[in-house]
């Protein structure tokens, strides 16, 4: 039996403990060989000499995130002690400043966590449109708008335009009171809830005041030029061929684009076909165009989704098995 003290003098131990201690029943969860109890500002560790130093290396680097960051979330809490490989561990250190995307309000960090998110950060580096497509959760969105703002911030672009199509989403919402404004809004909240954790809220206001940084549905892209723009097409998959066409003709000089967008979720009209399948296959070979592929992997919403999303893709699976054997 061996003993070790960890001091937690350099964070916030409410924030470490979590609320209702949720975050500290996380890790007696995690190393349930090993007797752990917190002393003010220390966590005491009992048992046996390996399992300690595992459970010594998990809180170093909750430590280490919390001292960057000033906060850690339950779900990063947890997805820490669960990492069991080098990959899921470097999500969570940064060892190159360089990776980081945005600094956001508080000192929150804004970078590409997963593999194929770093693939999408390279391919807009280097190409002017990217298609990234994947399923619900992955970080499209979040790392595409990471990307405008970043390049709005170093001054290579002079405006943001963020667009998708005005859906429903599989609900009849019916008449939306208020002006227009209001009525578009809500098709648009992901992206204004994106720029909230990037930009200060008085900054991104005089953005949005100063159309820097504009937000409107795909309709309104039409007969446009957009020059000097970072432009993302986000939920493309719920516009139609000549939608897509439209938008990507839009595209003026010093200009890029990010075009996401998940298949598996078209909210479309029976009557309409979605145009993101038809573009990912016509321009799959044109120089300046790449293609990200994000999946399960991913995902960095709560830990079951990426469980959803393998239970849908099998169930998908088997109805098109059946459907070829009849």
């Amino acid at each position: 039996m061996t003993e070790t003290i960890i001091n937690l003098e350099t964070v916030n131990p409410i924030d470490f403990f979590g609320v209702n201690n949720n975050k500290f029943d996380l890790l007696k969860k995690k190393f349930p060989l090993l007797k752990i109890l917190s002393r003010g500002t220390q966590v005491k560790l009992s048992g046996a000499p390996e399992q300690i130093e595992i459970a010594k290396e998990k809180i170093g680097l909750i430590i280490q995130y919390m001292e960057r960051n000033g906060h850690l979330s339950e779900l990063y809490f947890e997805q820490i002690l669960g990492g069991d490989d080098a990959d899921v561990i470097d999500n969570f250190v940064d060892k190159n400043p360089n990776e980081i995307l945005v600094l956001g309000p508080n000192g929150k960090t804004v970078r590409a966590r997963t593999a194929n998110q770093k693939k999408l950060v390279q391919a807009a580096d280097k190409n002017d449109i990217v298609f990234a497509i994947g399923p619900a959760g992955t970080g499209k969105t979040y790392t595409a708008v990471a990307l405008a703002v970043r390049a709005l911030k170093n001054k290579l672009v002079k405006k943001i335009i963020l667009t998708r199509p005005a859906v429903e989403a599989g609900e009849n919402l019916g008449f939306l009171p208020g002006d227009l404004k209001e009525k578009i809004d809500p098709y648009l909240r992901p992206l204004y809830d994106a720029l909230d954790d990037m930009i200060p809220a008085d900054k991104l206001g005089y953005y949005m005041s100063t159309r820097t940084i504009e937000i409107a549905p795909l309709a309104y892209m039409r007969g446009r030029t957009l020059d000097n723009a970072f432009i993302i097409l986000d939920e493309s998959q719920n516009a139609n061929d000549l939608q897509i066409k439209m938008f990507l003709t839009r595209i003026g000089s010093n200009a890029k684009a990010i075009i996401t967008g998940d298949p598996t979720q078209v909210d479309l009209p029976r009557n309409q076909r979605s145009g993101l399948e038809k573009a990912v296959r016509i321009l799959q070979d044109i120089d300046g165009i790449a293609h990200i592929q994000l999946d399960e992997e991913d995902v960095v919403r709560h830990k079951l989704v990426k469980d959803i999303i393998r239970a849908y893709d099998k169930e998908r699976e088997n109805e098109t098995e059946n459907s070829y054997h009849r």
